[in-house]
């Protein structure tokens, strides 16, 4: 496993940030590196006063049951900037997955993979920084552009700088697309195809869907 602590260093300056981007950008495998599914894991963050949660909830890939939870509460010591969400959310992330008893095959994350201008999104960040198969998830494109599908379970490329790097998934029929991308160790087919496969009757796959709102109900209850 890399050295988490040269993926999210101390130094906040931009050049330092862009530095480690690039530098996640090289390691990011962009191919399928993963045995059988047998588990699958989504991740999203939730915000409270100046702590964040963090929680994993992790599925059975073929029934979509849940078989293991598990959250954190970070400090937040980054602001929110676009296009650097992996400093503000990546460390809890990070912080969260090593406290599983299981570890999934693939990790479903909240949020950009090589959909990104420095192809670093949160989802690349974390696989990279942890080594795992993530894929990235957001309701909105971060960059890049493609033809809004028309159609439940149609799908287009979403190009950048004249490469496809994610998709537009009609996923239900309310709302528009939303967008999925690989993160590391995963192609952009099987990218696709993982995540038509968790879908049920939302807008979300399975996997993200409960994890956002685990940490969501995580903060109600701290409140």
């Amino acid at each position: 496993m890399p050295a988490t602590s040269d993926m999210f260093p101390c130094d906040f300056s931009r050049e330092s940030l862009i530095a480690v981007q690039k530098l996640i950008a090289e390691k990011a495998i962009i191919k399928d590196d993963f045995g059988k599914l047998r588990l699958i894991a989504g991740v999203d963050q939730a915000f409270m006063d100046d702590r964040i949660i963090s929680g994993i909830v992790i599925l059975d890939y073929k029934s979509l049951e849940v078989v293991e939870r598990v959250y954190s509460t970070l400090i937040v010591d980054f602001p929110y900037i676009p296009t650097f969400l992996s400093f503000r959310e990546g460390s809890a992330i990070v912080n969260t997955f090593k406290k599983l008893k299981l570890i999934p095959d693939i990790l479903m994350v909240d949020g950009a993979g090589i959909n990104h201008p420095r192809s670093a999104g949160l989802a690349t960040h974390v696989g990279v920084a942890l080594d795992v198969p993530t894929i990235g998830i957001t309701k909105r494109i971060l960059c890049g552009s493609g033809e809004e599908p028309s159609l439940v379970g149609e799908a287009n490329p979403l190009i950048y700088k004249g490469r496809i790097v994610g998709w537009l998934l009609k996923s239900s029929k309310r709302g528009r697309a939303i967008v999925i991308a690989p993160g590391h160790r995963v192609s952009l087919d099987s990218s696709l195809l993982i995540t038509k496969a968790t879908l049920r009757s939302h807008k979300l796959p399975e996997p993200t869907r409960l994890a956002h709102e685990y940490a969501n109900g995580l903060k109600k209850n701290l409140l």
